[in-house]
């Protein structure tokens, strides 16, 4: 038994020591590439206006897609929105272009990830409350069934942005540039 643990310390610790400082970073960030950045970016695109002026000028569909019942409540009439409105609306927009920019290209990760939890966060609740999300696709965790959109998946979203945080973007980053030329 003692060499069989003796023979499993050496293999995973000469593993972790291969891979420390930059497997899992560029893992999570090649994982959030491959499965949510086009989620993001595409649903981004939806709220920007037409042509130039749709870079400041939101879409309808900004307004429904994050203040859904005041729309609503304003008969789908975007010039009833305040310039409150307005700024939550674009900073949404704008947080779904950028923020997973700088996860890819590794450029102040641990911001961008804790950005990126935070708009999760707040995704999640518009779901809930504005959009009216609930039953299975609520889901719930413990429940047996994984695949429901709110609490199952947005938690492997949240812990896959989590560990960015905690580990930085690794040496295959920007940040790891930054920070080679910041060092004596």
């Amino acid at each position: 038994m003692t060499r069989l643990i003796s023979l499993h310390d050496s293999v995973f610790g000469g593993l972790q020591s291969a891979l420390e400082g930059w497997f899992l970073p560029l893992l999570a960030r090649f994982a959030f590439a491959a499965v949510l950045l086009f989620y993001f970016w595409n649903s981004a695109l939806t709220k920007l206006g037409d042509g130039v002026s749709g870079l400041l000028s939101p879409s309808l569909n900004a307004y429904i897609q994050i203040f859904p019942k005041k729309t609503e409540a304003l008969g789908y009439d975007a010039s009833g929105f305040s310039w409150f409105d307005w700024l939550v609306v674009m900073a949404g927009t704008y947080g779904e272009f950028i923020l997973p920019a700088l996860i890819i290209v590794g450029l102040f990760t641990r911001i961008a990830a804790i950005g990126m939890i935070i708009f999760v966060i707040v995704q999640s609740v518009v779901d809930v409350t504005g959009h009216g999300v609930g039953g299975a696709d609520l889901g719930g965790w413990f429940d047996g069934p994984s695949g429901s959109l709110i609490m199952d998946q947005r938690l492997l979203w949240i812990t896959l942005f989590a560990t960015l945080v905690v580990k930085g973007a690794g040496a295959v980053s920007l940040d790891a540039v930054l920070a080679s030329r910041r060092a004596p």
